[in-house]
């Protein structure tokens, strides 16, 4: 189903699962189609279904034409949209330069995303099967959690398909959420090398709701340069908090924060440490989910019911007071 993916992303990834972002940081300009882009981003879907191919490969970057030929892509996008009627968008993200939309198919089986670059040019082009799980979809956490940050946090993760989720091809992680800040646009300020150039990067991490912590890590060094990431420790620091039977995992936390220790109790808006790094991370962010047991890999994910009734999805800024 893929069309083809360009290789100029930089992912955000938690936690482990094969998790891809098309999120990109900095374009090369190398990349850049140069001509007028004479196809706005949201029309691509109807661009496609009309058949007008080769109006869309126009607008490919450079390096995404040396990656497909015309021809083959013509020859590949009418099987990979093959019983595909219309489009609905799902999300839109603009995030470090670049711009990602999501759609999904009038059946609902088959995502579509894009990726652009701030002129409009194609940067990856990706049609992808979804397997909806309706039934988990609905089964909410008993327990109502507040957001376990202060401030604006933006969703590069988030929602109930894998278009706009990528952990939800993966039942242990199917309801996290990747969070991260952003300002004018971008998630960082600086050298986007360095941990401190990210404006997530330190940031309070509170208990969500009332428990007790039954398990801490906090000892695996932050990854630097950004973008180097630690496979071998996936959750990277992580506290693990039991609230009766349901537990929250929050995870990529910076090195030597944690301010709790297994069997203390702590209640909704505590502090537990300071986000990170940490683990298989690509910039700095907050994964948090939660599961049905300790284990994040292997217990089952729930569907958070928050408290104030929020639905976060991919591209949306929650603000917590």
């Amino acid at each position: 189903m893929v069309l083809v993916a360009s290789a100029f992303a930089a992912f955000i990834t938690a936690c482990g699962g094969g998790g891809n972002s098309e999120v990109a940081k900095d374009i090369p300009n190398e990349t850049t189609n140069t001509k007028d882009q004479t196809v706005k981003p949201e029309e691509v879907p109807e661009k496609l279904l009309e058949g007008k191919y080769a109006e869309v490969y126009d607008q490919f970057s450079n390096e995404f034409k040396q990656q497909l030929s015309e021809a083959d892509f013509v020859k590949l996008a009418p099987d990979s949209l093959k019983g595909v009627d219309s489009f609905k968008q799902a999300s839109v993200m603009k995030l470090n330069g670049s711009e990602q939309r999501s759609w999904i198919s009038d059946s609902g089986k088959i995502g579509l995303i894009t990726v652009f670059d701030e002129k409009g040019t194609i940067l990856g082009l990706q049609a992808k099967k979804l397997s909806p799980s309706p039934e988990t979809d609905n089964r909410l956490t008993k327990i109502k959690y507040d957001w376990p940050l202060k401030g604006e946090w933006f969703v590069t993760w988030g929602g109930t398909n894998a278009l706009v989720n990528y952990h939800y091809e993966y039942e242990s992680q199917r309801y996290a959420y990747d969070l991260i800040q952003k300002k004018d646009g971008y998630s960082y300020k600086g050298d986007p090398l360095k941990n401190t150039s990210y404006y997530a990067f330190g940031q309070p991490i509170l208990a969500p709701t009332s428990g007790t912590v039954v398990s801490v890590v906090n000892n695996i060094p932050d990854n630097e340069p950004v973008g180097v990431m630690n496979e071998k420790v996936p959750a990277g620091n992580e506290v693990v908090i039991d609230h009766g039977g349901e537990y929250s995992v929050l995870a990529h936390m910076k090195k030597g924060s944690v301010k709790v220790k297994v069997g203390d109790k702590v209640k909704s808006g505590d502090e537990i440490g300071l986000l990170g790094n940490s683990g298989n991370s690509s910039e700095a962010h907050l994964h948090f989910q939660v599961s049905d047991g300790a284990d994040l890999f292997k217990s089952r994910s729930i569907n958070i019911n928050w408290k104030n009734r929020i639905a976060p999805v991919q591209g949306e800024t929650i603000t917590a007071e």
